[in-house]
């Protein structure tokens, strides 16, 4: 999982490029690997709070050279483009520096980072991340970070390791929960144990392939170490990561921070425990609150624990500025060929890429964060014309865009999916394009837009707000700017209006930036068809080395070793001195959401009147049963498409300039839900989605309303261009999220709703798109688009949705009703729901053969709907299963990245991700029901489990959100009342009851693997399909 740097591309919402980031470990495996945060919410000042005292006003007391528990206060400043007040210490004895964000918002973020410099690809960072949290000093249990999840009720737990930094953030609603988290972290970070034999379960170990048997072969076994190779199957991923290597050659930018497979065999433990007492030392520590809690207990707490037990170290980790080079230099590199490409003759990836100034000066990141928008955010940008629109590859190159990770900037621009032949072709366009720009400058409108962009975005209440804050400065912190000046947003804004005044402002910048520098650099990549085998190969001679090497002795001493960590991953412990809440902190009611539902012209409207700060957020739905079941495979290429090709009188590039100008962007995607009674029920459709300054609306109900009534369906180059997108994209997804895939080809023969699921997004999808890609002449597929579009944009069953504050209510029911009146189409009333009666759920095994170094396992089980009185019990049954058995089997002993199992949508599913293991996972699914129904677990471990159930369903929503669920699902604040009670009712015995109720030999099931061929074959009941969707 990766993110992007600056807080300005937080803010603007960059949605079209592909990012440059920095490598993230993730270590919350909750989440899926495509989000980074969970939903919370987060108000201004002028939302209704019910705070503990108020924060703004006990921060603004604070006198400037007071001391407070240890600390100095360093500055005191009010930040008025977020609503909160910025309090900077430093700890006297340490130097540990602390920026604490008082904020009127209960969802409390804390966070500790430490610049972290590896000098080789090992990966020692980022397996000291994992290791620091398998137990410590207070907590001697093993890995308490993931026991942690079952015994909180956290919004967030994880931690990140990036090029040059390692970050530890949680975030809590509640207070108790709060101190619990922050006293676990604080712990573990510091004082860790850092037992060897952790170190070979998260790193790297030669071991038995089955530990209890000297026959078996030695292999190597790791997660962080499986995890690599999962990472880096991805070839977009190897070119990233290549890219900031070789234009960042002479310090720890030349490394992979993460760890480059074949160089994590050379990790040793000693050298895992000295990069902790080198890296996390409090004097080179950036400690992190947010929200409405004491800062004086933040304090007393972390010096209490922590800091008072340091002396300060003198210790220098700054990374030098690149020494800047008289002459760009060129790079050749290889990935593996992508089976899912349209034309094998287009692979080749090619870019130009640039140092920029350093990111501590907040001016200048914004100036080249709106330069980098002004250059390839979106299509009325002069880069998406000469080279997207101009049909060479399928997409920007990755990493285009500018990237913040590194200390000093950078921006790349480039191709993805061209020809090799193409690539001066490409590079000459990059030069004549910056050319242009230097002489023409940009349009006013292109330079309004990005600027509304970050007007918007400043308004927009995100998820998790004070984790969103912190991840965007921890980097330019981290190299010792100022962090609240990076958050002044609107006072740079207004320096860049007025250097906007002087008619060559932004012309000096290309020609400082790109055409005067010559510090760039020119990558190209290209598939070679032995690159997996040539990695595979090299694993097995050093494997073959490794073991060759060993005696007698010291095989007897690996088989002692790995019998070892298997008795420790097996033994019961003693889980007391770690803290928890109980189910009773748990809140016995929800608090409903008043949905006012209002018609306007016979289109119902929800109104949810929110403190959305001046935002109105829009949403639509649009049913689809009446359409051919030929045409249901093209709804998602529609989705993707329909507004993107220009509507009314503006043609593509005038659209997304108006949307720019008006919007925060019109989103179209596939709409495929269970119903929450009927397991057989479901609502098909398409949704659309939007938000906007309250002052736009008018604006943006007019561009939906070209959309709706004269969308632009003609243009097969531009056509084209966006199949080529939409393939790229989606089959680049399978290898970074296999899991996702897998869950839902297992599950589409269970349930009406999963096999179109399937359909709209999952494998399907895929070999879809990539034969739409293939095709010579699209013009059949534009008929299908159009014959989609008459149908979804037909508004007969229309129905819509509204969060708006109170005082534009009126005025948006009335603009919304006179959008509606326009649209074509006679209101029916027919339900948008379908019942498929005659659906009979039918088992399967199919095995993908995909060239990935790793597996993604899954298994999805046919269960009930949310209404139903099972759905509590399995929905603890899941939770139950992933912390107290999965993990262990299948990330500890296993290798895994991650598994787990989840109820929902009327099925319950098991998964793996980046696991080295295929149908012997398969076997620990099954495992995991036979534990459940022997009851080998405790009514502790059930109670751990409901909390972690409730931590999920009572996950904050943000204002923009609110009521969102309802609309999509069609789930009442009564029904989540409902299964509330219930979950709170579940006990041990129902477990059980679940197992044998729900999976029994007979029940119907799928089974399916992603990865690459076992080189045998395959157990009877299996089917095997090859990389391009193809039968065997």
């Amino acid at each position: 999982q990766f993110a992007r740097g600056s807080l300005l591309t937080a803010v603007l919402h960059v949605r079209s490029l592909n990012m440059s980031y920095a490598r993230l470990s993730l270590r919350g495996r909750q989440v899926y690997l495509h989000k980074l945060f969970v939903h919370n919410q987060s108000f201004h000042s002028s939302s209704p709070w019910k705070g503990r005292v108020n924060p703004l006003e006990d921060a603004s007391k604070l006198v400037i050279g007071s001391n407070l528990h240890g600390y100095t206060v360093k500055n005191v400043t009010p930040v008025p483009d977020f609503s909160l007040t910025a309090v900077q210490l430093v700890h006297d004895k340490t130097g540990a520096q602390h920026l604490h964000l008082a904020r009127k918002d209960t969802n409390n973020a804390f966070s500790v980072g430490f610049r972290t410099t590896p000098m080789d690809s090992t990966g020692v960072a980022h397996i000291l991340e994992h290791t620091t949290l398998c137990g410590s000093q207070k907590y001697p249990v093993r890995d308490p970070f993931f026991k942690m999840l079952t015994r909180s009720l956290s919004t967030f737990m994880n931690a990140f390791t990036a090029s040059d930094w390692t970050m530890y953030p949680f975030s809590s609603k509640n207070e108790k929960d709060f101190r619990n988290l922050l006293s676990v972290y604080l712990d573990c970070v510091f004082f860790p144990q850092l037992r060897e034999i952790d170190f070979k379960q998260e790193a790297w170990r030669l071991e038995y392939e089955d530990p209890s048997n000297r026959s078996s072969p030695i292999v190597f076994k790791g997660v962080v170490y499986n995890e690599m190779k999962g990472h880096f199957a991805n070839s977009q991923s190897i070119y990233a990561q290549a890219l900031q290597n070789r234009l960042f050659p002479s310090h720890t930018y030349s490394h992979v921070s993460g760890g480059w497979p074949p160089d994590i065999l050379n990790l040793t433990y000693e050298k895992l425990k000295n990069f902790h007492v080198q890296h996390y030392h409090p004097s080179n520590a950036k400690f992190f609150t947010y929200g409405d809690l004491s800062l004086a207990d933040h304090l007393q707490q972390i010096s209490e624990h922590v800091l008072n037990h340091f002396d300060r170290s003198t210790l220098s980790l700054s990374v030098p500025l690149e020494t800047k080079w008289t002459e760009p230099r060129g790079y050749h590199i290889h990935c593996p060929p992508d089976p899912m490409a349209p034309d094998p003759a287009k692979q080749t990836t090619t870019s130009v890429s640039f140092i920029f100034p350093p990111i501590t000066d907040p001016y200048e990141s914004l100036v080249f964060g709106i330069l980098g928008q002004l250059l390839v955010g979106g299509p009325a940008s002069p880069f998406y014309e000469t080279l997207i629109d101009a049909d060479i590859g399928s997409d920007f190159s990755p990493a285009t865009g500018v990237d913040n990770t590194t200390k000093e900037a950078s921006f790349t621009i480039g191709l993805q999916g061209i020809k090799e032949e193409d690539v001066e072709k490409v590079r000459s366009i990059v030069w004549s394009t910056f050319e242009k720009v230097a002489s023409e400058g940009f349009p006013e409108d292109r330079i309004r837009a990005v600027l509304h962009q970050i007007e918007l975005g400043l308004k927009h209440e995100s998820t998790n707000f004070g984790l969103h804050l912190i991840s965007s400065l921890i980097t330019p912190w981290i190299h010792d700017a100022d962090p609240v000046t990076m958050m002044e947003i609107n006072k740079n804004v207004e320096r860049f209006k007025v250097d906007m005044k002087k008619p060559n402002f932004l012309k000096e910048k290309i020609h400082q930036y790109f055409l005067d520098n010559k510090h760039h650099l020119m990558l190209t990549m290209t598939p070679n068809e032995q690159y997996e085998a040539d990695l595979l190969n090299a694993e097995k001679q050093r494997l073959d080395q490794m073991v060759s090497s060993l005696n007698e002795k010291e095989k007897e001493e690996l088989y002692e070793q790995g019998l070892a960590l298997q008795a420790d991953q097996n033994k019961t412990e003693n889980k007391d001195c770690l803290p928890t809440l109980r189910v009773s902190d748990v809140d016995k009611y929800i608090k409903f959401t008043h949905i006012d539902e209002q018609q306007a012209g016979g289109v119902p409207i929800l109104c949810l009147q929110q403190p959305t700060n001046g935002i109105s957020y829009f949403r639509a739905i649009t049913g689809i049963t009446s359409l051919p079941l030929d045409l249901r495979i093209c709804v998602p290429l529609f989705c993707s498409v329909i507004t993107r090709m220009g509507a009314g009188d503006l043609d593509h590039r005038q659209f997304a300039q108006e949307c720019d100008l008006y919007t925060g962007g019109l989103h179209v995607s596939p709409h495929a839900c269970s119903h929450h009674t009927s397991p057989l029920s479901y609502e098909q459709g398409v949704l659309f989605t939007s938000h906007c300054l309250e002052r736009h609306l008018p604006h943006m109900l007019s561009l939906w309303e070209d959309v709706f009534t004269e969308p632009n369906l003609s243009d097969l180059e531009r056509l084209r261009v966006l199949v080529n997108m939409a393939a790229s994209n989606l089959a680049t997804s399978i290898s970074n999220s296999g899991h996702s895939f897998a869950i839902s080809a297992a599950a589409s023969g269970l349930s009406p709703s999963a096999a179109l699921s399937e359909l709209f997004g999952g494998l399907a999808q895929a070999e879809f798109l990539k034969s739409v890609a293939e095709k010579k002449d699209l013009q059949e597929t534009m008929q299908a688009i159009a014959n989609v579009a008459a149908t979804v944009l037909d508004s007969g069953d229309l129905r819509c949705a509204v969060n708006t504050t109170p005082e534009a209510a009126d005025s948006t029911l009335e603009a919304i009703g006179g959008f509606v009146s326009t649209l074509p189409g006679t209101r029916t009333d027919s339900s948008s729901h379908t019942e498929d009666a005659e659906f009979k759920p039918t088992g399967s095994n199919t095995f993908y053969q995909m060239p990935f170094p790793i597996n993604y396992v899954a298994r999805a089980y046919r269960t009930v709907p949310y209404t139903h009185k099972d759905s509590a019990r399995l929905m603890v049954l899941a939770k139950l299963m992933s912390s107290k058995f999965l993990h262990r089997e299948i990330r500890e002993k296993g290798g895994a990245y991650g598994s787990g199992a989840r109820q929902g949508q009327s099925i319950f599913t098991f998964h793996s991700y980046r696991d080295p293991n295929s149908f012997d996972t398969l076997n620990r699914f099954q495992d995991a029901l036979e534990w459940a129904s022997k009851g080998s677990f405790s009514d502790r471990d059930v109670e751990e489990a409901k909390l972690a159930v409730f931590s999920q369903v009572d996950a904050p929503v943000s204002p923009g959100a609110k009521g969102a669920s309802y609309f999509l699902t069609g789930v009442t604040d009564e029904m989540r009342q409902k299964l509330r009670e219930q979950l709170f009712g579940v006990k041990k015995q129902d477990m059980e009851a679940m197992v044998n109720r729900y999976f029994t030999e007979a029940a119907p099931k799928g089974s399916v693997i992603i990865g690459p061929s076992t080189g045998t074959s395959l157990p009877s009941g299996w089917t095997v399909k090859n990389v391009d969707m193809g039968n065997q």
